[in-house]
């Protein structure tokens, strides 16, 4: 004979694997469009305390009173930059949840190897 406990927790598992097995490709589709990196909010070098910690500029042409800045160097070119080529901002590793513009520059540059 068969346990009626034993019948329960089976067809819960078959439900739950039934709804997962729905909720997987739905996932898929739907979370990549979610987290864009364009939706990102821009980093506000006016109001951002780590922008102005690290001497965050949005065009990097304006840094070149900065000690640190060398010719060339900018956001896209950075390791600490995610964003794809091409974009005019991306995701910075150094300012979680925020875009950068890929011509801005910060003191943090550090060029990709």
């Amino acid at each position: 004979m068969s346990n009626p406990a034993e019948s329960q927790a089976r067809r819960r598992f078959l439900k739950l694997a039934a709804t997962a097995a729905v909720a997987a490709p739905v996932a898929a589709v739907v979370l990549p469009q979610v987290a864009r990196a364009q939706d990102l909010p821009h980093v506000d070098a006016a109001t951002d305390a780590t922008a102005k910690a690290l001497n965050y500029v949005e065009d990097a042409s304006k840094a070149s009173g900065n000690a640190a800045y060398k010719a060339g160097d900018d956001c896209a070119n950075c390791q600490f930059y995610t964003g794809k080529a091409g974009d005019a901002y991306g995701p910075c590793q150094l300012f979680p949840g925020k875009s950068v513009a890929s011509k801005g520059w910060c003191a943090s540059h550090a060029k990709k190897a």
